[in-house]
């Protein structure tokens, strides 16, 4: 992933633009530029400190902060009240997680290596648990929908859904570090990639390196969510796009690339058990950990944010959930199942891009 550090000239480039008065689109692709590399310097010295903390601690770290620059960027658009962008980013993570990143990562392996296996009862778990988090994600907005009177209770709903959530994801985080006897049952909210980093170079950075790194990225993607949250209203105008179509594709793109890549290495490598684990497990954590988060955390900025999705929004969530429990329910792939995934992910990206709410 070394050849993505080379986005990060543009990082000068967005905040210079910014004290300068440059064109608020160039700024927003400049600072989107930069989020890309600095979030998978975030992600590795995430993973570089998990090594260190041993399995248990560096699982948690994971799972906290595998989707860190996601969540900033999030933060920033809520302080700007940009609610629907927030909420299609919540979507479009989970759907990118499951069709773009899956779809390349078996589409890619599978040209490789031919037909790949994995677990299917570990699969199968994660699977079930994503199917529930879409299904708690799309009440609030089923109840909207069917409800007349709906300011008061769809909130009080959103909060109560939002605490239910955190508690399975704090669930499955016990059941993992519990460690089952069968622990390909292991429920795995966040993909494990700590020891996968510990087998490919035992721990590379001292800790206050990887400390150093962490403090400095979170706080650079601070900076740059900062620059392009504040463009997104002027770039969606000149461009002609949706705010719904910037979050829904363009800011899990972002926010992810880094993660979607080390998914896509891994099954290039023929490890698509641990592939399995990135895409599956990173949705979990948007559905379950940051889409509730972000509900308190709203409240607390003054731009109380619902779990209310559009009708297209629910209906892409479960299809982009259905069609991957049933990729992963043989435990083996192929390529064709890879093409299956994109051609799905682009058929509902036109979609989003025409959909004008």
């Amino acid at each position: 992933m070394k050849y993505l550090n080379l986005l990060l000239i543009f990082a000068p480039i967005a905040i210079l633009g910014r004290l300068l008065g440059w064109s608020p689109t160039l700024l927003f692709a400049a600072s989107a530029l930069a989020v890309i590399p600095t979030a998978g310097i975030l992600g590795q010295a995430t993973e570089e400190l998990a090594v260190h903390t041993g399995p248990r601690l560096g699982g948690l770290l994971n799972a906290t902060l595998g989707n860190a620059a996601e969540l900033i960027i999030t933060l920033f658009a809520i302080r700007a009240g940009l609610l629907d962008l927030v909420k299609a980013s919540i979507t479009g993570s989970i759907i990118g997680n499951l069709l773009l990143v899956l779809g390349f990562s078996v589409l890619l392996g599978g040209i490789k290596n031919g037909v790949q296996y994995f677990d299917r009862r570990h699969a199968s778990v994660n699977a079930t648990q994503l199917i529930l988090a879409v299904l708690a994600l799309a009440i609030p907005s089923l109840f909207f929908f069917a409800h007349t009177e709906t300011a008061g209770p769809v909130e009080s709903l959103s909060l109560g859904t939002a605490i239910a959530m955190l508690v399975i994801y704090a669930l499955g985080l016990l059941f993992t570090f519990r460690r089952p006897k069968d622990k390909r049952l292991a429920v795995s909210p966040e993909p494990g990639l700590a020891q996968e980093t510990q087998k490919e170079h035992g721990g590379s950075w001292p800790v206050w390196q990887a400390i150093t790194a962490l403090l400095l990225a979170t706080g650079l993607i601070a900076w740059l969510s900062e620059i392009l949250v504040g463009a997104v209203e002027h770039t969606t105008a000149t461009l002609g796009l949706s705010e719904f179509f910037i979050g829904i594709i363009v800011v899990p793109l972002v926010g992810n690339v880094a993660e979607h890549t080390v998914a896509v290495q891994t099954a290039w490598k023929n490890k698509m058990e641990l592939s399995l684990q990135v895409s599956l497990g990173s949705s979990l954590q948007i559905a379950l950990f940051v889409a509730p988060v972000l509900v308190f955390v709203s409240l607390l900025m003054g731009h109380p944010l619902t779990l209310v999705f559009n009708q297209f929004e629910i209906i892409a969530l479960f299809g982009a959930v259905l069609i991957a429990a049933f990729a992963a329910q043989d435990g083996e792939s192929n390529w064709l199942e890879g093409a299956q995934l994109l051609a799905v992910y682009v058929i509902l990206g036109l979609a989003f891009f025409f959909l004008k709410v």
